[in-house]
């Protein structure tokens, strides 16, 4: 196991809008040339969803990116291990990356969150945007609090109206934590939404998370540690 550098703490305001909102939205936090890179290491990792080992939704173009250099360039940002390090608190390891679009016409989801039982916060999320996105590309959509459940009783697979779309450009990253709910819109306009969907995981977690490997595609060395 090797021990990565420690982390850049988040500024104040950032700290205190992730912690109340559940999410943030680090703008242009991608150089516009690594990108450009990001966006060939997508083209050249698409699988069609039956080549993996379980298959993808079939409204979605899937890549596999793991081994790309310069998506783990991008997994590797500060700002964005910062933001990770703050949702997370403890030591954690870059456990999975891959390339997600939704197709025109496809992409919808319910709001949903990425974990287990509300307020259990072992694994951190990002989406890093290579194309501009917004309600016409199915951009996703975030209930602010809902990580938190004070007042909101919700459960996964509900809508609301105060979920909202995130809009911003290419090279902006979404963070979030597990008990956020969020969803993609439908692509309605048909234009490109592509993105890596990345997930930090705590250190102490690393031998269930290995024993999935094979199912989730990993072929990257996760033995990293940032935070420690």
């Amino acid at each position: 196991m090797s021990l990565g550098e420690a982390l850049a703490p988040l500024d104040d305001a950032a700290a205190a809008q992730l912690a109340h909102d559940g999410y943030l939205l680090l703008r242009g936090a991608v150089p516009a040339p690594l990108t450009d890179e990001l966006r060939a290491a997508f083209g050249a990792g698409e699988l069609a969803s039956d080549q993996w080992p379980v298959p993808r939704g079939g409204d979605w173009r899937h890549a596999l990116v793991d081994l790309d250099p310069a998506v783990q360039r991008a997994c590797r940002l500060p700002a964005l291990l910062a933001a990770a390090g703050a949702i997370l608190g403890q030591p954690f390891f870059l456990a999975q990356v891959e390339g997600r679009e939704p197709l025109a016409g496809g992409g919808a989801q319910l709001l949903h969150r990425d974990g287990g039982a509300l307020g259990v916060v072992d694994t951190a999320l990002a989406l890093v945007f290579l194309d501009a996105f917004g309600p016409d590309n199915g951009a996703t959509r975030v209930l602010a609090g809902s990580h938190a459940g004070a007042g909101l009783q919700l459960e996964a697979g509900i809508e609301h109206p105060d979920a909202r779309v995130l809009a911003g450009e290419a090279g902006d990253i979404l963070v979030f934590g597990p008990g956020l709910l969020h969803g993609a819109t439908r692509n309605t306009g048909g234009g490109r939404r592509r993105s890596l969907l990345v997930t930090y995981t705590l250190a102490s977690l690393r031998e269930t998370w290995d024993q999935t490997r094979a199912i989730r595609n990993v072929r990257m060395p996760t033995d990293e540690v940032f935070g420690s």
